[in-house]
This record gives C-alpha cells, sequence and structure tokens, in this order.
C-alpha cells in the first residue's frame, strides 16, 4: 500500500472518517501502468455502491490515477466530495498533456494534496479553481522526502493527514 493511504487509514477513523483502502485491479493483477481512464471508471463504478450507506456523505478518494477516477465520476456516483492524492496534472516532462480539466470538472469540494517535486505536476502548475491545493515540501509522486530534505519522512506525512484531517472536518 502507499504510504499516504496507509497513514491516512490510521488517523481518519479517530475523527469520525471511516476509511475503505480499495486496490485497483489493475494494481492486483500486477500491472505496471493503468489502463485507460474508461476502464478505471468502470472499475469504480462496479465498487463504489458497496462503499454507500444510506444518509452518510462519501467522499470519493484516490492517490494518482485514482484521483483522476474519484474526479471524473464525482458527480455520476453522488460524491460529496474529492480527495485528490498525488493528481497527476500531466505525464512527467509533458505539461502540454494537461488532465487538469478532469480536476476542474470534479463538480464537488475537492481537495488536492501535491509533492512539491512532483514530476507529474508540481503545485505551481496546478490552475486556479475551485479545489483546494496543499503542498508538501520537497515531496515527490509517492510523498517521498530525500534524507537532506528540511522534513522528515514522517513529518511529510503529518502534511498529508493533518491537512485532509482539517478539511474533513470542513465539510460538515
Amino acid at each position: 500500500e502507499a504510504r499516504d493511504l496507509v497513514a491516512l487509514a490510521a488517523v481518519l477513523p479517530a475523527h469520525g472518517v471511516t476509511v475503505a483502502l480499495v486496490e485497483q485491479p489493475w494494481r492486483v493483477a500486477g500491472k505496471k501502468v493503468a489502463p485507460a481512464p474508461k476502464t478505471l471508471d468502470t472499475g469504480w463504478r462496479g465498487v463504489r455502491p458497496a462503499l454507500t450507506k444510506p444518509g452518510l456523505p462519501v467522499i470519493s478518494g484516490g492517490r494518482s490515477a485514482g484521483a483522476r477516477v474519484a474526479c471524473r465520476t464525482a458527480v455520476e456516483l453522488g460524491a460529496h466530495a474529492v480527495l485528490a492524492l498525488s493528481f497527476p496534472l500531466h505525464p512527467p516532462g509533458r505539461p502540454e498533456k494537461s488532465r487538469a480539466d478532469e480536476l476542474l470538472g470534479a463538480g464537488v469540494p475537492t481537495l488536492v494534496v501535491q509533492g512539491g517535486n512532483d514530476p507529474f505536476g508540481k503545485p505551481a502548475e496546478f490552475p486556479a479553481g475551485d479545489h483546494e491545493l496543499v503542498e508538501v515540501p520537497q515531496a515527490d509522486h509517492g510523498f517521498a522526502v530525500p534524507k537532506r530534505a528540511d522534513l522528515t519522512q514522517e513529518e511529510a506525512l503529518r502534511v498529508v493527514t493533518d491537512a485532509v484531517v482539517r478539511w474533513t472536518a470542513g465539510l460538515a
């Protein structure tokens, strides 16, 4: 599991947020590259109803390709909000291949938590919009920080968890 997802699953329940970790089928199959967006969205549409409880809001979330899925399907699936971890704004070195429209089209309150050195899009590259953006200084796409960084790995993960705890508390 990704370090940020594990950290959030450990921290959020104490704040009244239930977390369901869903491993995407392509990852279970051992593939390194996500399939086409339509395939990912279809998979999420199949899982999402099992995560819904009457009367409780659902925050659709994901990291990387999963963040894109959450944004694309939020309104259709009735999400209350979207948590986008390491949103891949563009392929590394290809800012002209922007995926900003997926983020900007989420249609619900959205929090993006992005590494300051993410090759898929640094925080300064993100367009203005109805989303909130939190930077994890010096972190890469997996929120790993170099040993020489100004903050430890534990502190970097705390930036992620603290931001999400604060944001979810403000959604009520």
